[in-house]
């Protein structure tokens, strides 16, 4: 079986489950050409609670976990089959690391099928996640994401799904396809260390401009498993597609162990629901 590759992809906000630019042209050009997946597991920034948790049931349920949204994206499935036996395996492998095995709980949030509906559209690939426990550190994180490597070897493409840069209530309208000044300038630090030295990302909380890029931690751990991938394996990162929306918001998105597939497409990311910025839609 292939060795998979990891990823990381900057989400945005639930509408581009439904759009096609040129950052959802990126993820369906990361899903053609990678090797199907026996699995895939995915931390999303949307599963964050005070536990490391596995999803373990034979048939996820679509979550909807945001509001404020039009019903066409209320009426969207993502399918997937889970594949419960992955959690002995996981568990196993990051050992002494306790994770639990959520069997009725949680299912697949929409930071993990807006992207998996444009990169495997069928559903046919198992898909489990993997919660980000909040209580713990950066270093806990990166660490786990290492640990989580191994699953490479064994048919199993490891994804992060968040953003870099991800300050809701900084979002401006007038900037549907451009970033502040200040994200722009952490995004490209993230992306000068990912290339470089992805064990260091988690340092990044010392850049002058985290506090406005990262007002929240939810969206920027996933990058830190990507990032453990990356360092255990001594695989180089590559850019699949970066650019900003709303001005606050980092598109950008990495591979880890493979060569980024030319991206088609143009287009803004996907614009946002009427009314005043969903601070709370959890986006």
């Amino acid at each position: 079986m292939s060795v998979m590759p990891a990823a990381f992809f900057g989400h945005g906000n639930p509408m581009n489950a439904l759009e096609r630019n040129r950052y959802t042209e990126a993820w369906r050009a990361f899903g053609r050409s990678v090797p199907r997946p026996r699995a895939i597991l995915v931390v999303s920034a949307h599963w964050y609670v005070h536990a490391t948790a596995i999803t373990a049931m034979p048939q996820p349920r679509t979550l909807h976990d945001f509001f404020g949204f039009p019903q066409e994206l209320f009426d969207v499935r993502y399918d997937a089959p889970g594949l419960p036996e992955l959690y002995d395996e996981i568990a196993d492998i990051v050992h002494p690391t306790w994770v639990g095995a959520d069997i009725d709980s949680w299912g697949i949030d929409h930071g993990t099928w807006s992207v998996l509906r444009h990169a495997f559209p069928d559903a046919d690939v198992p898909v489990v996640q993997l919660s980000i426990n909040a209580l713990k550190s950066f270093d806990y994180h990166l660490q786990l994401g290492a640990a989580l490597a191994p699953l490479r070897e064994d048919g199993v493409l490891v994804i992060g799904s968040g953003n870099v840069v991800h300050n809701l209530g900084g979002v401006s309208r007038a900037l549907p396809d451009a970033g502040f000044d200040w994200a722009q300038r952490f995004d490209e630090r993230a992306k000068e260390v990912m290339l470089s030295d992805p064990t260091e990302v988690g340092r990044l909380d010392g850049h002058r401009d985290y506090d406005l890029a990262v007002p929240t931690p939810d969206h920027f751990l996933p990058l830190l498993y990507v990032a453990g991938v990356a360092g255990a394996t001594s695989t180089p990162a590559e850019v699949l597609v970066d650019g900003y929306a709303y001005g606050s918001l980092s598109m950008t998105a990495y591979t880890v162990g493979m060569t980024a597939p030319e991206v088609p497409g143009s287009g803004f990311a996907a614009p946002l629901p009427e009314g005043p910025p969903p601070d709370g839609a959890n986006i």
